[in-house]
This record gives C-alpha cells, structure tokens and sequence, in this order.
C-alpha cells in the first residue's frame, strides 16, 4: 500500500511504515494544488496543519482509505467528507499533552520571576536587577480551571515545586482531585478569590468562553497572575488588557488568542493587533504548546501506527466513525436509543458520576451489544467535552475522568422484549436510573426516569419536569406554553409510589427559551423543570 506523507515528521516514524512493509513518498513543499493532482494512487495521507484535506483533495484521492493528523486538532481535515467516503481520519489527542502542560508552568515562572523581561532589558544593556525583583511560587495558591489530562499534569507540576493547588471542575469526579492532591473549589467564584495564579486548561465552549470578565477580574486578589495556554477566549482579551494596566494584574502569561494572527508570516507582513500586545507586563508566546522536539516526535510515531493499523484493518481510535464489521442493520435503532439515554443525565442533573452501568434484558442481551455501551457512553461525555467523540475513543474518554463502566446482561423477558437501563451512581451516592426501549421497527421509548414509572416516546424537543401530584399543575403549564405560541406534540407524566410527587415529559414542536423555562418554573407546583435536547 502506498502512503504519502506532506509535511515534515519525525525520521523515525517515517522509517517504522517502511519497516512494516509500506511504500511512503516523503512529499514536502508542495502546494495545495500539486498534492490534489498526484492524490490518486495513495492509500493513507499523513499531514500536520498545512495540507488542506478538502473535498476537492478527497475527490481527487480515489484510492485514499486513511487521513492522520500528526497533531491535536482537525481544522485542516473536513471530516464529514471523510465520513461520507468512508475514509478513517485519525489525528494523536494524547502525543502532546506534556509539551502543553509544561509550557503553562514555564509561563506561570516567567510571569512571576520577571524572565522576559530581565532578558529583554540585558540585551539592552540594563542590567539594573533591582527593577527586576519578581516573586516565589513556592507558598502561593494556584487555581487550575479545567483538570482534564493536561491540568492534572500542570496540578502535579505546580504541587511538586512548593505551591497550593485548587481547581474547579463541575465535571470530574472527586477522584481526579484527589489523585493530584488539588482542593476542589466548588464554584468559580471561590477558586477566585484565593489564588495567586489562574491557569486555564478547559475547552473552549459557550459555557467558558470570556468566562474571566472584568466582574470576575475584580473578585481576583490585587496582583493575581494568570496563564492562558489553552484557548483562545477562555478570558476576556480586553478586560485583561485594562486589568494589566491597573495592577489588578500583576503580569499575564497568553500562548493563545481569540482571533489568531499568522503563525507563517514574516516580520513586517503581519497584520495583527490585539490590546495584550504592547504591554509589559504581559508574556506572549506564539501558540507553542505543542512544539517540542519530544512532542514532534510523539505525534509523528502515534500517527504512524495508527494509519498502520489502520491500513492493516485493526480499528483505531478515529476521529469519525469506524469501520464496524457485521450487519448492523437490527441494531441501529438501538445505538440511536442508546446514544439519547446517555445524553439525559447531564441535561437533567449536575452532580458528577463515578460509575456507569450499563445492562440488557431480552433477545438484545444474545447480541453483541459493545457499540450500545459506546453510544451511551457517546451520549452522556457530549455534554462534557467539545472534542470529537467516535465510538474507538469515547470509553477510554469517560474512564480518563474516572469514571468506572460496567456492562451486564439477562436474557429473562420480564414487560419487554428487549430492554436497556443505564444507572448513574453518582458522587454523592445517589442511583439515578433510565429505561429505555424499542417499539415497532424504530420507536424509542423512554420506560423510566429516575425512579418515574414513564411510556414516552422520545422527540428532539422535550421539557422534562418534576413537580407535587396535585391537580391543574399540568393545566397552567399548557397555558403557558400556549400563550407563548409553543405547540405540545405529547404528554406523558409518572408517579413514584408514595412519594406526592410526579413527573412530566412534554414534547413541543420547538426548542423553548430561557424566558419561558424560568415561567414554567414559577409554576406553583413545580420542583424542577429541565429542557432535553434529543435531536
């Protein structure tokens, strides 16, 4: 099998396909349209960020089976049409995570100690040290929003040269705190107001982005520094900027940006501007997080091996949707079903899970059922995660946050053919279960919620609500409903036994507003009231 290979990776890795028997052209510096026009022969293409893998490349590789990214991301590969050619795209999430974590702990030292400054003034011939005292991180607090992989490294990091840790993360279970001895910080407000460091290692999102703002820049201590080398737009750009010039801040570290410059251009060609540049105290660096000589080397081995094992027919941990042998045909009403009763948890609750089981009843539980585990598992890390979820990589990525799945099955038929329940065991030791099934050829149902006995089939819209089992609550709420023109295509409610308390699944013909949630809330009656996305 041929490869090509368009940008620059480590020799090593370029040698070990050679080694495994694979033909490889080593094609660098050509343009967009040169590597279009000699696409067709080759099985696997390997890129980094330059080649653009765009329909107008995929139509011209006829023979391509296999797209790797040596790298994180995929801006540079259009994975639907991968998708719809049946083309794996791979890329190497994990092969740079040390590189970015170290390079946030270098900039929270040059932002204390004064370095890029001292070096800039004694190329200048200022030597005067005295202009130039910084401060210790040993004794100081850091605050760590985000402690996925590379903020437990940064926690681990930062905890080993002297300094307290405390994170926020709604998100991770208490044993990810735990295991890098950082205090959980049980709201953002709270992590703020004792730091001496903010460090960012959270994905970017509507959730976090501008998620530091001057009202929350005002709550930091006097002389709070902060490291971004995550995302751009985690902090408000030019609230930082302010706080830089007033002292609130006393220095910044920023490898990313909210709108990005050129990272090609030469001196005198770049048009950028941004209101961090140009300040003293502020640290810049151009996007290196991931650029290490180990780094390099890593993502061109981890790529290497997976289009070899890709081209080889094992299944890898893709970007899109894997190859999956055998027919599928019985069981793709099933995945959709599964996919929606993971996806419930994090649109109706908040508190982190710790486990998740996952069980079949009926003639289901006579198939192999490993994909309905993954498309739970899919389901439920969407609401965490902005990273591609594929069905090869989304269980390692829920057991990454530590989070136990276990999987049962029984062929008894008690009410149904064939049922799944999926349970949450939650941090605080709470069980919270959902049944589901299939009726017919492809109806979904959901059987129970959380201890509600229900019968509802699933729609794109639902507004989930618990609330006292008294009568004319369901009544209001229609009304509601009704005078902010919002149609109710079904309703179902449930009761659990002996506890004078119900719940209610409406589905409507459109996606409700924050408004109309917060008047269906102040329903009097009503306990709590979510919107469930199932689209």
């Amino acid at each position: 099998m041929k490869i090509i290979i368009t940008e620059k990776i480590a020799a090593d890795s370029v040698q070990y396909l050679r080694d495994r028997g694979f033909d490889v052209d080593e094609k660098m510096g050509l343009s967009q349209a040169e590597i279009i026009e000699i696409m067709a022969p080759y099985d696997a293409l390997i890129v980094r960020s330059v080649t653009q893998v765009n329909p107008e490349l995929i139509a011209k590789a006829t023979n391509l089976k296999v797209v790797g990214r040596a790298g994180n991301g995929t801006d540079n590969i259009d994975v639907k049409a991968c998708t719809d050619r049946g083309i794996i795209a791979v890329n190497t999430p994990e092969a740079n995570i040390i590189a970015a974590g170290e390079l946030a702990v270098a900039l929270a030292f040059a932002v204390f100690r004064n370095i890029c400054y001292a070096n800039e003034a004694a190329h200048r011939d200022d030597f005067r040290r005295g202009q130039m005292i910084g401060n210790e991180l040993e004794g100081k607090t850091a605050g760590i929003i985000g402690l996925g992989r590379i903020g437990s490294i940064v926690a681990r990091k930062l905890k080993g040269i002297g300094m307290e840790v405390v994170a926020y993360d709604p998100f991770i279970p208490q044993e990810a705190f735990d295991r890098v001895q950082a205090k959980r910080c049980q709201s953002l407000d709270e992590l703020l107001a004792v730091v001496d460091l903010i460090t960012f290692h959270t994905p970017k999102n509507k959730e976090t982005y501008n998620m530091i703002d001057a009202p929350q820049l005002a709550k930091c201590k006097k002389g709070v520094r902060i490291v971004n080398a995550a995302r751009g737009g985690l902090v408000n750009e030019a609230a930082l900027a302010e706080a830089l010039k007033s002292g609130q801040v006393a220095a910044a570290g920023i490898d990313v940006f909210d709108k990005e410059p050129s990272y090609d251009k030469k001196p005198g060609e770049q048009q950028y501007a941004n209101p961090l540049l140009g300040l003293p105290n502020c640290v810049v660096t151009p996007h290196l997080g991931a650029s290490s000589h180990e780094a390099n080397h890593n993502v061109g081995t981890a790529v290497t091996e997976m289009v070899a094992r890709a081209l080889e027919g094992d299944l890898v941990a893709a970007i899109n949707m894997p190859n999956i042998s055998g027919n599928l045909t019985a069981l793709r009403p099933y995945i959709s079903l599964s996919e929606k009763l993971g996806k419930i948890y994090y649109q109706a609750e908040k508190t982190p899970v710790k486990k998740i089981e996952v069980g079949y009843c009926g003639e289901l539980a006579k198939q192999e059922t490993g994909i309905l585990t993954l498309s739970v598992l899919k389901g439920f890390l969407s609401a965490l995660t902005t990273d591609r979820l594929s069905f090869v990589n989304v269980r390692q990525a829920v057991e990454n946050r530590g989070i136990e799945i276990v999987e049962s099955k029984s062929t008894l038929i008690k009410k149904y053919n064939n049922l799944i329940t999926v349970k949450f065991f939650t941090e605080d030791n709470r069980e919270l279960c959902v049944d589901g099934t299939i009726f017919g050829v492809d109806t979904e149902v959901l059987v129970t919620f959380f201890g509600y006995q229900m019968n509802f089939e699933l729609a794109p819209n639902v507004i989930a609500m618990q609330n006292d089992d008294v009568p004319g609550i369901i009544g209001r709420v229609a009304s509601i409903l009704g005078e902010n023109k919002i149609n109710i295509a079904s309703m179902h409610w449930g009761r659990k036994p002996d506890s004078g308390k119900a719940q209610s699944f409406i589905s409507v013909d459109q996606p409700v507003t924050k408004e109309i949630v917060d008047q269906l809330a102040n329903v009097k009656g009503v306990l709590r009231i979510s919107q469930l996305d199932f689209s």
